[in-house]
């Protein structure tokens, strides 16, 4: 399932990235059932970047709430207050962000678990390993203000 999202005149709500490093390094507030349009907006921004970006935090586009998109697969994901709740098999690698000019050394973990809300706000557990595991970490980074 694929979620396509137009404005009432049919267009894309595209959100300019948010560079700011002070704003980005503040943490991210729980978002509510008022913020589901999140979703929208995240999902348009991270299609008109596909080209250079696979995942997305409310806090690159000015939101400060805690709702990421993970795009791996055919299939974004958007996960309103995510928490890893499992990790394991930890590694180093280097990761570039769209909101930051450059790449940098991080840690990740190769196998980790996040509980969730859907977009119909519903509890959810996802198990993720490798690239993926790996997006969605960067994307947590960036709600506890995190720049790598």
């Amino acid at each position: 399932m694929t979620f396509s999202f137009l404005s009432k005149r049919g267009e894309m709500m595209e959100k300019a990235i948010m560079k700011d490093p002070f704003f980005l390094s503040q943490i991210s507030e729980e978002a509510t059932k008022e913020d589901l349009y999140l979703a929208q907006d995240l999902q348009d921004t991270l299609r008109a970047h596909q080209d250079s970006c696979v995942g997305m935090a409310a806090n690159m586009i000015g939101v400060r709430k805690r709702v990421i998109i993970i795009q791996f697969g055919l299939m974004p994901l958007v996960l309103f207050n995510p928490v890893l709740v499992k990790k394991e098999g930890v590694y180093e690698t280097e990761e570039g962000c769209l909101s930051l000019a450059g790449s940098r050394k991080t840690s990740r973990f190769e196998k980790i678990q996040v509980s969730y809300r859907d977009m119909n706000w519903k509890p959810q557990l996802i198990s993720l390993e490798g690239f993926a595991a790996q997006i969605c970490q960067h994307e947590l980074d960036h709600l506890e203000g995190i720049l790598i």
